[in-house]
């Protein structure tokens, strides 16, 4: 829906392996720094969404988790809505609150995600993924991922399932596109270089095309810096009311264009999939068209989705993707640098947190606080966040468009 909700503060912790904090203190944190950057005092917040996928199976944290992270900070009272939608739990978080705060219902509101994910047992990690699929059709997904139930299995004590399902999709990219490894690599590398000037990002070491490529496979052609990582951490937003911003003063608002939550659906042969239908619908609403997008950040959960999603989003024609980030428009200094955060593959991937923080950088960008990594002009900025995977695309997304 057409959205005029106004982003008026962000926050966000470093992602990581953060064994010895808790699933509330790595909150309290974000959403402490958003207040703050918002100027707004925690009993100004009218209601609050709160978003965390992973933390019954980790921590055995359940149903309650954003009463007891705001109880904490102090914060009851008003309505908390906890929310769980796969790697598109945050954005659904946020998505929610601005449709509220749109519709007249509330002034100030909170969103916020976090997510611990690491654990000394890792099966207990990846174990969360295995829930991300059609629980009750698994030939289905052993179907799609070249019906190798061993291997699939294997995915969830020793990798996460959906890099299974991520090689499957590149694979099958690559037999359209001419794509290659190299190619992968290079996306990888390019948000090597995004990444290190992220000091919240999990990963800050610059690796080239060769290093990717050298590095232990993971699920073929998928090595391991192609991969998203396991992390911890959380981000969060104040968004408010165009009143409410006027009455305040609000310096550097960010506005809400558009923000959609869509579902699976089986599209007739030859029509767009979820992401390139979402794209469309949210473009439209909010007035623009991919031409005037200045930044984007996506959904690379693995290197070769970035290529894809260069196509669904528009930046360029089907199979030219290889061609866009090759000319060198998707990195820092180009027309539309893409995942300049460093993506999930660099920034990390804490599911219940990973939407908010691409808020996070997006209004970081608009607002001319990216620092080194800032894109010089940027105006209007695309935010895609896509969870679970059901038939051959994902399970659910969110798509976001913000200007200043």
């Amino acid at each position: 829906m057409k959205q005029n909700a106004i982003i008026a503060g962000v926050g966000m912790t470093r992602f990581g392996k953060h064994l010895d904090r808790s699933l509330s203190s790595l909150a309290h944190e974000a959403i402490s720094e958003a207040l703050k950057d918002a100027n707004v005092a925690a009993r100004e917040i009218e209601a609050a969404w709160a978003g965390n996928a992973a933390a019954p199976l980790v921590t055995g944290q359940a149903c309650i988790a954003g009463q007891a992270i705001l109880r904490g900070m102090g914060i009851g009272r008003i309505p908390v809505v906890n929310v769980e939608n796969a790697c598109a739990t945050a954005s659904t978080a946020f998505q929610q609150a601005c449709t509220m705060v749109t519709l007249g219902v509330y002034d100030v509101v909170l969103a916020f995600g976090v997510e611990k994910l690491f654990h000394e047992d890792k099966a207990k990690s990846f174990a969360v993924f295995l829930g991300a699929v059609d629980v009750e059709k698994p030939e289905e997904l052993y179907a799609y991922v070249d019906g190798d139930r061993p291997a699939s299995e294997e995915a969830g004590r020793q990798r996460s399932l959906f890099m299974d399902i991520y090689a499957r999709m590149a694979r099958d990219y690559s037999a359209r596109s001419g794509a290659t490894a190299r190619h992968f690599a290079e996306v990888s590398a390019k948000n090597s270089r995004h990444g290190s000037l992220n000091p919240r990002a999990q990963f800050r070491d610059v690796m080239d095309a060769d290093a990717v490529l050298a590095a232990p496979m993971i699920s073929a052609p998928l090595t391991l810096p192609m991969c998203s990582p396991l992390g911890d951490g959380a981000a969060a937003a104040v968004i408010v009311s165009p009143k409410f911003a006027r009455e305040r003063g609000i310096a550097d608002p960010v506005h809400v264009r558009s923000s959609l939550i869509a579902s699976a659906f089986e599209p007739a042969p030859g029509a767009p999939g979820i992401t390139e239908w979402a794209a469309g619908e949210a473009y439209a609403t909010a007035g623009i068209a991919a031409e005037d997008i200045d930044c984007v950040e996506l959904h690379d959960a693995t290197s070769p989705a970035e290529l894809m999603y260069y196509e669904y989003l528009g930046l360029c024609p089907r199979n030219e993707g290889v061609a866009l980030l090759e000319s060198g428009a998707t990195a820092l200094g180009g027309r539309v640098p893409v995942n300049t955060s460093g993506g999930l593959v660099r920034k990390g991937h804490p599911i219940g947190a990973t939407g908010l923080a691409q808020i996070h950088e997006l209004t970081e960008q608009l607002r001319g606080r990216a620092g080194a990594r800032q894109v010089e002009g940027a105006r209007l900025a695309v935010a895609e966040n896509g969870g679970g995977f059901l038939g051959r695309d994902a399970a659910a997304l969110v798509m976001t468009v913000l200007s200043r």
